[in-house]
C-alpha cells in the first residue's frame, strides 16, 4: 500500500468562530513540505456536492513549522450547513485526509477521494509563484 503522507497534504483539525454567513475557519494542516517544489497551497471549504465556497492560499513552503495552522474566512454558511474542509498540495493536487461537518455539529476526519471536485484544481483563486 502507497503511503500517501509522502505526496499528500492531511487536514488535522478544523475549528471556527463567527457567525451564519460570516464565519472564520481555522485548519490545522500536516504536509510533506519540501520547499517550492512540494508545499501545501491551499485549503478550501466546499459543499457536499463539489461546489467551492472558500479557498485560503497559502504563499509559501511551511518546511520547518509541521503542522501549521492558518485562518481564513469570512465563510459564506449557515451554521447546520455539512461542508468539507480539504487541503491540496502545489505538485501531486488532493488525496489526503479532509474533514466533513457542520459549524453546529463540528467536524471529523473523512477519507475523500482525490478524483471528488477534481476540476476545482483550476477554479480561482488560484495561488502565484511560491517565493523562494
Amino acid at each position: 500500500m502507497e503511503n500517501n503522507s509522502d505526496k499528500f497534504a492531511d487536514v488535522i483539525a478544523v475549528s471556527t468562530s463567527g457567525q451564519a454567513k460570516n464565519y472564520r475557519f481555522s485548519v490545522t494542516l500536516s504536509s510533506p513540505d519540501t520547499g517550492c517544489d512540494q508545499y501545501a497551497n491551499w485549503w478550501e471549504v466546499i459543499s457536499e456536492d463539489g461546489k467551492l465556497l472558500y479557498r485560503r492560499i497559502l504563499l509559501h513552503s511551511h518546511v520547518h513549522e509541521q503542522p501549521f495552522t492558518r485562518s481564513g474566512g469570512p465563510v459564506n454558511i449557515e451554521s447546520g450547513q455539512t461542508v468539507i474542509i480539504r487541503a491540496h498540495m502545489n505538485n501531486s493536487g488532493y488525496g489526503g485526509t479532509a474533514f466533513k461537518g457542520s459549524v453546529d455539529n463540528g467536524f471529523n476526519r473523512i477519507e475523500l477521494s482525490p478524483d471528488f471536485a477534481s476540476d476545482l484544481e483550476k477554479q480561482e483563486p488560484l495561488p502565484g509563484d511560491c517565493p523562494n
